[in-house]
């Protein structure tokens, strides 16, 4: 399993885009809609340690209340259905069972940490086998 990125709530997305890309200097890799979420997502990066912050905007979200940005945090594995049967097996609670989303090509899953933290795990196509 391989750290992805962390995950925050924004409320607009341009105004966010333009203080992470100009005030802190990560780098802009890509925008997109995902419209069975009813969000938008960007991905930034810091072009020093690769690190990457999704940007997520809730088109129907209104309600925004400070210290409750932390959206998820992701998790690279090899393969998405056998981590949740292992994580199952574990007595994880799942939020949500392997799927993918419209247009996309890897196949996701959310689990709960204890404290209700939603944390994504992503199978990539691309993703050589780890453990």
């Amino acid at each position: 399993m391989r750290f992805a990125h962390t995950s925050i709530t924004v409320r607009d997305m341009a105004e966010s885009l333009e203080f992470y890309t100009r005030a802190l200097g990560l780098e802009f890799e890509r925008r997109r809609e995902i419209p069975e979420n009813q969000a938008e997502i960007a991905f930034v990066r810091d072009p020093m340690s690769g690190v990457r912050v999704e940007l997520t905007h809730w088109k129907n979200k209104s309600d925004y209340t400070e210290g409750d940005q932390l959206d998820h945090l992701a998790f690279e594995v090899p393969d998405v259905a056998a981590a949740i049967a292992r994580l199952k097996a574990q007595g994880v609670r799942i939020a949500k069972e392997p799927y993918q989303l419209q247009g996309g090509s890897s196949r996701i899953a959310f689990i709960h940490d204890p404290n209700g933290i939603w944390i994504e795990l992503i199978e990539r196509p691309e993703t050589p086998a780890r453990t």
